[in-house]
């Protein structure tokens, strides 16, 4: 009875502190750290957060000013920190673990140095081995042999600062070259004075020590403990970039939610899904759960993709900023995942909240993440196929032929992981794809790309005299070519004389005010221009480029609508080839 009633008063405790960190996690970071601080159990608060929140919210408040929270962390925690901060990639960086050291040291000197004396020995044995050297006086060796950089605390363990920083190289926060030495110094005073003969034991050891088989064995530990939170290694990692087809998503593996929270155990990550936004489809699935502990499986869930793909894309996530970033791409591929499955199974055709939320409680959030990358990734191998075969890649010529946007959707898709041309309408030019709608237009951009280049080639074109001409692309090469057949002048492929483009551009307007419109004469005119050079019907070529031809007008009647024939400047014109 009494284990029971321990159990239950267990479970309120940390429920209650769940409650509590969902609340400091959404304040401003200075408000957050006066939360923790003058919480009735403070050191109890800092060890229930999950190691990955209290990183971030450290970085959020400023390394500096969380020093209170990092003299109340937990070893697990202060442990996660060092592998996360002191790596890069398979290597230890001894300029991260001084800034560390440093850090530790500040918040809580004695509690640290007995926490490396006692849990990390192998990295603190390392560390003495990159930055001091250690010369062990004989009984009857004379100390001045040693020279003046030496120093000692028991008159026989002699040591010297070497450090392990390239001259050009300062170390990262509040230690620089001036208080380097100064620094270690003082580390080294700490150990002595902890525990003299554990000192001279780990100076010795240091001094023997094979650096390369440390260094392994401690990648090796770090890689398992990062693991268990989604920090896969790389090559593990890049498995969620594998495509997965919507069929396929039924016979792989499915979820086992649990019924209660006691179910979970392990703190929920917050950090990842506070960063979630209500318009994404994902998010508004997540909004119909209606079990606690299903929420914070997924939240959980959720946590550990993103850390994967932050591995996956060499990624150290630091502050909101950083995670935001994959926070955003995570939920771009689930969203779109999501309405791609709701459309192969023929239940839904755009992917209700409803439809959503039973898919993410049933499968793997990996795994729907997968079949949205899919989509992205079919795009560029539909790309780079095209591109072998292409018509203007025979010709020589670089992307900078299709002109700003199709350069910038070729552009996006042909790099490693494909991105969406946005334009700049959110703010820049490349971003992940967050939509199975950023999925339909790169596809239809692709298509005309492709239907533009088929026509390219079914026209005896001879590009030699313009392949020189600095901003030719497929719309000036087009008009070009209609206009000096309009005209009448010979198939050689050259630009037009101002006089030459005059009386033809007269000719291309209706009468009327400004801004003029194109007569449909001469539209007509185009079109059987187009369908007597390449063979092709003209309905046929309606069909595939009718909006792209309809786009190049208005194109030109936006430039030009205004512009009277006097006023042309063949160094303005830049939809026709003239000689300037």
């Amino acid at each position: 009875m009494s284990e029971d009633i321990k159990d239950k008063k267990n479970l309120v405790r940390i429920e209650n502190f769940h409650r509590q960190r969902k609340e400091i996690l959404s304040l401003p970071p200075k408000e957050a750290l006066g939360r923790i601080l003058n919480a009735a159990e403070p050191a109890a608060l800092v060890h229930s957060f999950p190691e990955q929140d209290l990183y971030f919210l450290m970085h959020d408040i400023g390394l500096d000013d969380a020093l209170p929270l990092l003299s109340l962390a937990s070893d697990k925690q202060r442990e996660y920190i060092l592998d996360i901060e002191t790596w890069d990639r398979d290597r230890i960086d001894i300029s991260a673990v001084t800034r560390w050291f440093d850090l530790l040291y500040r918040a809580d000197a004695r509690r640290s140095v007995h926490w490396l004396i006692e849990q990390k020995t192998e990295l603190l044995e390392f560390y003495i081995w990159k930055n001091i050297e250690v010369r062990i006086r004989e009984h009857d060796q004379d100390p001045a042999e040693f020279g003046k950089d030496f120093f000692t605390l028991d008159d026989t363990f002699f040591v010297r600062i070497t450090g392990d920083i390239p001259e050009d190289e300062d170390l990262p926060g509040d230690i620089d070259k001036n208080h380097y030495k100064g620094f270690l110094t003082r580390f080294i005073k700490s150990l002595a004075g902890f525990d003299h003969i554990t000192y001279q034991k780990i100076l010795l050891e240091a001094t023997h020590l094979i650096p390369a088989e440390i260094e392994e064995e401690a990648y090796r530990l770090r890689s398992v403990r990062l693991a268990e939170k989604g920090f896969l290694p790389f090559d593990e990692a890049a498995g969620i970039y594998q495509p997965l087809k919507p069929q396929d998503l039924e016979s792989g593996t499915q979820k086992i939610v649990p019924e209660t929270v006691e179910g979970i155990n392990a703190p929920v990550p917050l950090y990842a899904s506070g960063l979630l936004e209500d318009s994404n489809l994902f998010t508004r699935a997540l909004a119909r759960i209606d079990t606690e502990a299903a929420l914070q499986q997924l939240q959980s869930e959720f946590a550990g993709l993103c850390n994967r793909i932050a591995m996956a894309d060499h990624k150290l996530i630091r502050s909101k900023e950083d995670l935001d970033h994959i926070v955003k791409k995570a939920c771009g591929y689930i969203a779109i995942g999501l309405q791609t499955v709701a459309v192969a199974s023929g239940n839904d055709q755009r992917g209700t909240e409803n439809t959503s939320t039973a898919l993410i409680c049933r499968h793997p959030l990996s795994d729907i993440f997968r079949v949205g990358f899919g989509l992205a990734l079919n795009l560029k191998w539909r790309a780079q196929k095209w591109l072998e075969r292409s018509w203007f890649a025979q010709q020589g010529m670089s992307l900078t032929f299709w002109g700003e946007e199709w350069l910038g959707v070729l552009g996006g898709l042909l790099i490693k992981k494909p991105l969406y041309f946005d334009n700049y309408k959110t703010g820049v030019m490349y971003r992940e794809f967050m939509s199975l709608d950023d999925i339909k237009a790169s596809e239809s951009a692709l298509d005309d790309i492709f239907a533009f280049d088929d026509l390219l080639s079914l026209m005896d074109i001879e590009l030699k005299p313009l392949s020189s001409y600095r901003f030719l692309t497929y719309k000036n090469l087009l008009l070009t070519l209609w206009v000096r057949k309009h005209i009448g002048l010979s198939g050689e492929s050259r630009p037009l004389t101002l006089e030459e483009f005059t009386g033809f551009y007269t000719a291309l307007w209706e009468p009327g005010e400004k801004p003029r419109k194109i007569s449909q004469s001469m539209k007509e005119s185009f079109l059987q221009w187009l369908a007597g050079t390449t063979g092709l019907k003209d309905y046929e070529i309606s069909e595939n480029l009718g909006n792209t031809l309809e786009k190049l007008f208005a194109e030109v009647e936006e430039e030009y609508g205004r512009v009277l024939a006097d006023d042309l400047d063949p160094r303005y014109v830049y939809l026709f080839l003239l000689e300037k």
